[in-house]
């Protein structure tokens, strides 16, 4: 029973830190700006201009899993707090277990989208571009961008993101000596803009046939995917405007 009370704490400070975050995400607005778009893609010839109702079309389908998400986790909620009141009354082993990890995978979600919130930047819902470059150290740094790039990978599938390969470029005798690759999803530039920066491994090398101890370098850059509806505002004061004459010489003929 203490496993009941402590888990129903808990579920309290979920529910108000989900409170907290309906208001940071402005759930009401996105519900409001989804039934606006919902209402151009309606209006006729619509489909006639393809750029613009892909485009619209993509941010229709955007709000709809950020307010599904919300609405799906503050109903499990809901449904996790009924569960732990009727337990209290009437307890049952199996249901208490069954409780207490669909907390803990619940909590997992709302820290999630607790994340979601902090990624508001200019760019950090759009397609992220990394490159990866090799230090100093040459096989041993080549190798480094490897299992970098391999983490990657591994990364944003795990988290439902593609990976497509723009530029690739092997190593001397192992590893990677220059890749580039694009990941798409949304905030995919928001998650990895931190990755930016030299990335250091230690380890005994396996290519030394010493066994001894390396230290290898990689650079890793990231740029956010910078689409075609992007406003450049270029202030006038900040021109410089130079103008030239032509000369022309005449030649006579004798």
């Amino acid at each position: 029973m203490l496993e009941l009370e402590e888990n129903l704490r808990v579920l309290k400070e979920l529910l108000e830190k989900l409170n907290s975050l309906e208001e940071a995400l402005n759930i009401s607005s996105f519900k409001k700006e989804l039934e606006e778009k919902r209402k151009l893609s309606e209006e006729e010839g619509f489909w006639e201009d393809q750029e613009k109702s892909s485009k619209i079309f993509a941010e229709i389908k955007q709000l709809e899993r950020k307010i599904q998400s919300f609405e799906t986790i503050q109903k499990n909620l809901n449904d996790l707090m009924q569960m732990n009141e009727m337990l209290t009354l009437e307890y049952d082993e199996e249901l208490g277990k069954d409780l207490i990890s669909q907390t803990s995978s619940l909590e997992k979600k709302i820290e999630n989208l607790e994340l979601e919130t902090l990624l508001s930047g200019k760019y950090d819902s759009n397609n992220a571009i990394l490159t990866l470059h090799p230090g100093a150290g040459g096989t041993e740094s080549q190798d480094w961008v490897q299992m970098l790039y391999r983490m990657y990978m591994k990364w944003a599938s795990s988290n439902g993101f593609s990976v497509k390969e723009l530029d690739y470029l092997d190593g001397d005798e192992a590893g990677i000596k220059s890749v580039t690759f694009e990941v798409s999803g949304e905030n995919a530039y928001g998650y990895l803009k931190g990755e930016m920066g030299v990335h250091r491994l230690v380890r005994i090398s396996p290519f030394d046939s010493g066994g001894r101890r390396h230290t290898s370098f990689a650079s890793v850059e990231v740029l956010p995917e910078i689409t075609d509806d992007v406003e450049i505002n270029i202030n006038p004061d900040d021109l410089r405007v130079d103008t030239y004459r032509a000369s022309r010489s005449r030649w006579a003929a004798y």
